[in-house]
């Protein structure tokens, strides 16, 4: 059970779901390209960037009754896609390291969906540590998230029916990915790849290490799917995410051509001198 000095008290109580506005933000990560042993894996797709949006955050419920004085909710904490698709096709598991005061603080989650579930009645900062597939990338990510189990207003009542939801949407962005991912995930709902180049072939789609061992990670039909934040403008950033990439794509383009006619114009400059 948690020991945390940031406990409140509140009433009875609440009729809607409570939590602050969800966040957006764009995270980058660069694939490492030091790793000698994986130049099969690494060969790049260059001037690409693709983006994985995600949601992590947390949900929690008043037991009422049931509560005591250190177990006054029941809350989870989590990594899901945007849109509730799976992201086992890019994560390969999830840290969450939990406060001191926990049997076993340190949580690895194996396979989607990625989240903790425990039950306390103090708040503190979850950090979230997402590893990913060997041709995605070499890095971690490092993720925090504040623990909410009560309202805003915090003079208002408590709810066993409707619980407190906090979430943080958030784009992976991955520059240059490695040709193998791509030919995974070209087609998956869960990553937003652009429109590649004419003309240009990926690999054969190689499978996950153990996917038969994985189960289907998609949060769909999670029980507490009717809880998280109806991200409204989900579609619309998806749409723009793409928009991005095709302007960017159409920007690498013009770059290649300008580089090009500048090479031109210097071999007609050093004829000209000569």
């Amino acid at each position: 059970m948690i020991q945390n000095s940031s406990v409140k008290k509140h009433g009875s109580d609440q009729s809607d779901v409570a939590g602050p506005t969800p966040r957006s933000q764009r995270t980058k990560i660069v694939k490492s390209s030091d790793d000698n042993e994986r130049k099969s894996l690494t060969k790049k797709v260059k001037d690409l960037e693709i983006s994985v949006p995600i949601v992590y955050g947390n949900i929690a419920f008043w037991l009422g009754k049931k509560a005591s004085e250190y177990q006054s909710h029941r809350w989870t904490v989590y990594v899901r896609g945007a849109t509730n698709e799976d992201l086992g096709v890019v994560v390969k598991r999830a840290v969450f390291q939990l406060h001191s005061s926990f049997n076993n603080p340190t949580r690895v989650v194996e396979v989607p969906p990625f989240e903790v579930s425990e039950c306390g009645w103090g708040e503190f900062e979850i950090a979230i540590t997402l590893h990913f597939h060997s041709d995605v990338c070499d890095k971690p990510l490092h993720l925090y998230h504040q623990l909410k189990l009560y309202p805003e207003d915090e003079s208002g009542p408590l709810s066993i029916k409707k619980p407190v939801v906090v979430e943080t949407y958030d784009e992976i962005v991955l520059f240059e990915p490695s040709e193998t991912f791509l030919a995974r995930v070209q087609n998956h709902p869960a990553v937003s790849v652009p429109r590649l180049p004419s003309g240009f072939t990926l690999p054969p789609a190689a499978p996950l290490e153990d996917i038969d061992k994985r189960k289907r990670g998609d949060t769909k039909d999670h029980p507490q799917s009717q809880w998280f934040t109806n991200f409204s403008e989900a579609d619309e950033l998806l749409k723009l995410t793409a928009a991005r990439q095709q302007v960017q794509g159409h920007i690498a383009r013009l770059r290649r051509q300008m580089s090009l006619i500048e090479g031109q114009n210097q071999q007609l400059k050093s004829v000209t001198e000569f």
